[in-house]
């Protein structure tokens, strides 16, 4: 089913000393952006005028709302939630900054929950500085997970293009990794990112490869034995039921060869694992997505960028990109629920009479 309104897309500000404001301000200076969706920033009018003028930006209009249910479809808008006096200090890890990227987000989940709006997009945040009693989570897709999941799982999804890149773990010490290799952690991102590549992305039928954790894929266990006794048993239980998943590959001669191009989507065991090479080959559009929840959210796959902000320097790539994905899912969700709500009722047309239908249903509201 078309969706060809206009979709409120909740853009937080992020780590207000970082290249956020940035890389927001360029992506959103084009009017077409507008012709899309309808921006909701939530920020400061103030910080976003002090970073357009220091990045020589150029003026354009935006509109400052009191809520989310107020913006005016059309235009940019911005929501002021920090204090006038938050202190902007460009390039400089600080609580002020951690507190400020915390309100923005809080109050964007909560607008996304009553629906004012309908995705979120985050501008990158400092994962020390956000720390405090109410925010203790290693980032962004774990905070999310927590708020707004209801139960389900999220999956960390790297995209660009036709490569996409999923994580078992995430934002995990490395000496933990493999304790953390587990069959039911497997399985688990396996069905979440098969899901996600069916309904998120509009593939059918999704070719996954699973990498390896060892080198050369463990060397028949000379090297470990995570593929032999718990990736690859993994994989065998997926295809069993019914997922076209394939490996255990190891990971350097896997993209080295670019064999990722023959797959819809690579689940790697760890972050630098599969964020690596991903960065090396789409640093620039990049796109993180968090699939598995009930709501849609990207945010660009780099970082506050401390050592460039306020120079004027940075690239909206990846920004732009991550609105057009939050975009596309938001659609492609929407399409895929509509065609999935229900099977077809069950009928059988009697030869014997003229348009004679009879319903094998129990029911309107009986169907497996």
């Amino acid at each position: 089913m078309k969706d060809n309104r206009k979709i409120k897309v909740g853009i937080t500000h992020g780590d207000i000393n970082g290249i956020g404001y940035e890389v927001i301000l360029k992506a959103l200076e084009d009017p077409r952006m507008t012709e899309l969706c309808t921006p909701v920033i939530y920020g400061s009018a103030k910080i976003a005028a002090y970073y357009r003028k220091g990045a020589d930006l150029p003026q354009f209009n935006m509109y400052t709302a009191a809520s989310a249910s107020e913006v005016r479809d059309g235009e940019v808008n911005i929501i002021n939630v920090v204090p006038e006096d938050t202190r902007i200090e460009p390039g400089v890890a600080s609580k002020a900054a951690g507190e400020a990227a915390f309100i923005a987000l809080e109050r964007a989940v909560a607008d996304m929950r009553n629906g004012d709006i309908d995705v979120l997009v985050t501008a990158p945040i400092n994962k020390d500085s956000i720390q405090s009693d109410t925010f203790r989570f290693p980032g962004h897709t774990e905070y999310l997970e927590a708020s707004v999941g209801d139960g389900d799982k999220s999956l960390m999804v790297l995209c660009s293009g036709d490569l996409r890149v999923a994580l078992v773990t995430t934002h995990l010490p490395i000496a933990k990794v493999s304790g953390a290799i587990t069959r039911e952690a497997i399985l688990e991102k396996l069905s979440i990112f098969n899901r996600s590549l069916r309904r998120d992305f509009a593939i059918q039928a999704p070719r996954i490869a699973v990498l390896a954790l060892n080198p050369h894929a463990g060397e028949n266990g000379l090297l470990g034995k995570e593929e032999q006794e718990v990736i690859a048993p993994a994989i065998e239980e997926a295809a069993k039921g019914g997922m076209l998943v394939f490996g255990p590959y190891a990971a350097d001669g896997f993209f080295g060869s670019e064999a990722y191009m023959k797959f819809d989507g690579v689940l790697a065991m760890y972050h630098d694992q599969g964020l690596a090479p991903f960065k090396t080959i789409a640093m620039e559009s990049g796109v993180n997505f968090t699939a598995g929840l009930p709501f849609v959210r990207t945010s660009p796959d780099h970082g506050t960028g401390f050592d460039i902000a306020g120079k004027g320097e940075a690239s909206e790539e990846s920004m732009r990109e991550a609105i057009y994905m939050a975009i596309d899912v938001f659609r492609h969700r929407n399409d895929y629920d509509y065609a999935y709500r229900s099977p077809l009722r069950k009928q059988y047309f009697d030869k014997s009479k003229d348009n004679v239908v009879l319903d094998l249903s129990k029911d309107d509201s009986d169907h497996d």
